[in-house]
């Protein structure tokens, strides 16, 4: 290599490593404001369907849950790829919302990334700004801050490396960038089948480069076409069979989707612009379909279409373009298949995470295209102008990921925004209910009905929020009316079954469990409920038998354990009720009740040390566990530990001032330490309480003498 060679190689050399330097420096610019902008939404919780698939799914914690994710019917959707994801994180996490969220907050910034290096082989100018709004734009919040939307986050991923690897193909015509990106877009569609208007894409993005689109690149498309018919299908069986079901979602007509999918489309081009006023839940919109009025903005948009097609080869080629891949992505979404979210609502912002980009590259490469034109002051003006949306999205963004705290503060925000959305009302009277907030869920319960007074989840809401005020009749009233509306749903005369049973009237109670098992047998709560009844009836084999039941349904199921383990207990079963109780506090540790019964059982066993603990332990849960104390204090009282005692039956005096029990073991414990002026100070007080208390007198007496 000769001297002037060198010298080009090293200029070459030094200017690329320049050059990687800076978009290494770029990338991470990205990446520090995604993170900084999503740092409230990282510290968010679960919310809403996050339980459904992720924290109370039993595929999620089963061991073979990865089977059934990949090769059954079982899930409610199939979306493999995103379920393995969850649940591989599962065992890393649990129940700690941030893992998942960082996880979200990571896959978006690879996407936004993925965006700008898209964009740039597309010689689309101002790519790496559009990566950067694509990340920060607010209407992304409900995709990357909703755990359960890793359905978008994860899929966004693949769907941009197929672009890119197909656009690598393109360039070079190597026949393993085809067969890559085959493979890649595949992977995407096992994320979520939100993809499957991929093959259109690649089209478009053909023609954007080449002017036209040959009968090869329509060749090479079928594959593509092929994947996307197949796995489309599978998402459509399962969205009709299992996440719809027998769910009434729309009833509204053909034309009445067709004129709702032209406001759809406006409606998210004005949020991708101007992103005001973001909700979880957006007004459903009711449409006339025999006025001409309904579909005015269908028109509009076809028009729009249809006068870019015909300058597609000047100036309308990148409105085309940018328009195309927009409206495109959101077919899917228009309304013309039902999902199940639109029985609350025609739109969603998470609806439009693939097909905002096409608006970002459009306005972004249309504004660097013309500033790249002019100097001076008009250039300034436009950095102004970009500076200012860049820091007003990354506030939107941050301020829209607060809503994301926890379900209570994201229906409230709903509420806010939105005071028709009855879905808010319901799940947020739900929340209270659980809460013990119930004269509060009682309130917002009946606000959920006078919208929406047909709904039976929301009368069974109703019907619980009563049930757990202790109002067994109106509980029953609208439990009556939640099975009215709906009598094939099996959690409502649980439901009512519970409140007859806190009447007493065990008998229906036991026809309202046994009509919810006929219509879903694998119903452990019913189950298990009915054998609660059988063991206060005396048929210990009826509700041995029902208890286990509601354990091969639900092998974790603490309460069923723990009942159990009551039964064994009763019959002197020790070691199999020790057993059962074990199982059920690793499964429930929280359960005060049950590391008492443990505590009795190793007592009784003369396992002293272990009986301690979890009599401390139950004390811990529950302070005012009076019997925990008192045992507590007897054995110390043996292991003659006096002073340890005498604390735990003063613990006792605070929560029963007036129990003669307690006295009379505190004069027991005072007589063992000589102070019998307190001794006889307490059961003076003890026979006050109870005259006949024959065993402090004698004891009153002895000391006396």
């Amino acid at each position: 290599m000769s001297n002037e060679e060198r010298k080009v190689h090293l200029k070459f050399t030094t200017k690329m490593l320049k050059k990687n330097k800076i978009e290494i420096i770029l990338g991470g610019i990205i990446i520090l404001a995604i993170f900084l902008v999503y740092l409230p939404a990282i510290r968010g919780g679960f919310i809403w369907d996050d339980d459904a698939f992720l924290t109370n799914n039993p595929l999620i914690k089963a061991s073979d849950g990865l089977y059934y994710f990949w090769f059954s019917t079982k899930p409610p959707d199939y979306f493999p790829l995103v379920s393995t994801s969850l649940w591989i994180e599962w065992r890393l996490w649990g129940m700690n919302a941030t893992g998942y969220h960082i996880t979200n907050v990571l896959l978006h910034a690879i996407s936004s990334i993925l965006v700008w290096l898209v964009l740039t082989r597309l010689k689309i100018p101002g790519a790496w700004l559009a990566g950067l709004i694509f990340a920060i734009h607010p209407v992304n919040v409900e995709s990357v801050a909703w755990i359960i939307e890793r359905k978008n986050t994860l899929p966004m991923v693949f769907y941009l490396l197929t672009i890119l690897v197909y656009l690598k193909f393109e360039a070079t015509s190597k026949k393993h960038w085809y067969y890559i990106s085959l493979l890649i877009f595949l992977l995407a569609l096992l994320g979520k089948t939100s993809v499957v208007m991929l093959p259109f894409v690649l089209l478009i993005l053909v023609w954007w480069l080449n002017g036209r689109i040959s009968r090869e690149d329509l060749i090479r498309s079928i594959p593509f076409f092929a994947l996307s018919l197949v796995l489309g299908l599978v998402t459509v069986w399962f969205q009709y069979n299992r996440a719809i079901g027998t769910a009434i979602i729309r009833e509204d007509s053909f034309l009445s989707r067709l004129a709702i999918s032209g406001w759809a489309v406006w409606f998210y081009l004005f949020k991708a612009l101007i992103p005001y006023k973001l909700s979880f839940v957006y007004p459903r919109w009711e449409i006339n379909e025999y006025s001409i009025i309904a579909y005015i903005p269908l028109i509009l948009l076809l028009s729009l279409l249809v006068v870019l097609w015909h300058y597609r080869y000047t100036w309308g080629r990148p409105l085309l373009s940018g328009l195309g891949f927009f409206v495109l992505n959101l077919l899917p979404v228009l309304g013309f298949l039902n999902i199940y979210f639109m029985k609350y609502s025609y739109v969603a912002d998470h609806w439009q995470y693939f097909s905002i980009i096409g608006v970002i590259a459009l306005i972004v490469g249309v504004v660097s295209h013309i500033v790249k034109r002019y100097q001076g002051v008009l250039r300034q003006i436009a950095g102004a102008i970009t500076i200012m949306i860049v820091i007003l999205f990354s506030f939107l963004t941050w301020q829209q990921g607060h809503i994301y705290k926890d379900e209570k503060t994201l229906w409230r925000d709903t509420i806010r925004k939105n005071p028709t959305a009855w879905i808010a009302y319901n799940n947020l009277g739900k929340i209270l209910t659980d809460s013990g907030k119930i004269d509060e869920a009682i309130t917002i319960n009946q606000e959920a009905i006078r919208l929406k007074s047909d709904s039976d989840i929301i009368h069974s809401n109703m019907g619980f929020a009563f049930l757990m005020k202790g109002d067994f009749d109106q509980a029953i009233r609208h439990f009556n009316e939640a099975i009215n509306l709906n009598p094939d749903h099996s959690g409502f005369y649980h439901n009512r079954g519970i409140a007859y049973f806190k009447q007493g009237r065990f008998n229906e109670a036991i026809k309202e469990y046994l009509t919810a098992i006929r219509l879903k047998p694998d119903f452990a709560e019913a189950h298990n409920n009915l054998g609660i009844i059988y063991e206060k009836q005396g048929k210990i084999e009826d509700a041995i038998k029902e208890y286990k039941l509601a354990l091969s349904i639900k092998p974790d199921f603490a309460d069923a354990h723990n009942n159990l383990g009551d039964i064994y207990n009763a019959q002197g079963r020790l070691d199999e009720a020790i057993k059962e109780y074990l199982i059920s506090v690793r499964l429930k540790p929280d359960n005060a009740d049950v590391h008492y019964n443990l505590g009795n059982l190793y007592r009784n066993q003369g396992r002293l040390d272990e009986a301690i603990n979890e009599y401390l332990t139950a004390i811990r849960l529950k302070p005012d566990d009076f019997e925990s104390h008192t045992n507590l204090g007897s054995i110390y009282i043996n292991q003659g530990r006096l002073d340890e005692a005498i604390k735990e039956y003063l613990a006792v005096l605070k929560i029963k001032p007036d129990d003669p029990i307690t006295h009379y073991n505190m004069a027991l414990a005072y007589n063992i330490k000589g102070l019998n002026e307190k001794a006889i100070e307490e059961l003076e007080f003890a026979l006050r309480l109870k005259p006949d208390y024959m065993e402090a007198r004698e004891l009153l007496e002895s000391l006396q003498r």
